[in-house]
């Protein structure tokens, strides 16, 4: 990220300033794009709490993920999608879904939907990664209302995978301060914690799943 002396952003114009301040996130989204579709890991700012992810369709991030946070195999983790793709594919499983589900990109609290293999392969395709889903063949899927996920799903033109930003076992970080330092140094990169990029959110997302024939069971109220 380009750093830029105080005396000149602070003496400059108000027009100059905020055009200082888009062009800075706009470098800090395409940074995060272009790490992740280089097979990359990143610390980024989420609709809920901070997060790690990668590229939904590379196996080889994917695998790293685990690594970096030394977190069991057996323990899934999640998408975040665009509400773009969901309703484009919502009336190909409209008879699969309950009134809930179909909610997925509208719910007002963030909400993650655990689904059958049969229900998010419609959605999301062919190419997410093997070691992604969990052993039984679910997926976790949220469409976050956040500008800056929507924005870096939009132009990776992909899934991207999120978990909690802690090393397995320890607490899950509420604020970037949190954060421990070794994960920090561990993924390829962090996203600063600028203010136009946090959610306000003090909590992890609600989890529902849903069974082939429509059936929830709320995991996570």
């Amino acid at each position: 990220m380009q750093r830029y002396e105080k005396k000149w952003i602070y003496q400059a114009p108000r027009r100059f300033f905020l055009y200082f301040c888009s062009v800075n996130m706009e470098n800090i989204i395409q940074q995060t794009v272009d790490t992740l579709l280089a097979g990359g890991t990143v610390l980024y700012p989420t609709d809920t709490i901070w997060g790690v992810g990668c590229d939904a369709r590379r196996a080889d991030a994917v695998e790293r993920l685990y690594a970096l946070k030394e977190r069991d195999r057996s323990k899934s983790m999640l998408v975040l999608w665009n509400s773009v793709g969901t309703q484009r594919a919502a009336s190909a499983i409209d008879e699969m879904l309950t009134d809930a589900a179909r909610c997925v990109p509208t719910e007002e609290r963030p909400t993650t939907y655990i689904l059958p293999e049969s229900i998010w392969r419609p959605l999301l395709g062919d190419g997410i990664a093997a070691n992604l889903p969990a052993e039984d063949g679910t997926l976790g899927i949220r469409v976050p209302r956040h500008a800056f996920c929507q924005e870096v799903v939009r132009r990776l033109g992909a899934p991207l995978v999120s978990t909690s930003a802690n090393l397995s076992g320890r607490p899950s970080p509420i604020i970037y301060n949190d954060i421990e330092e070794e994960l920090k140094r561990r993924v390829d990169y962090c996203v600063p914690p600028l203010e136009e990029f946090l959610s306000g959110e003090r909590r992890g997302s609600r989890i529902v799943k849903v069974e082939a024939d429509g059936t929830e069971f709320v995991i996570r109220p």
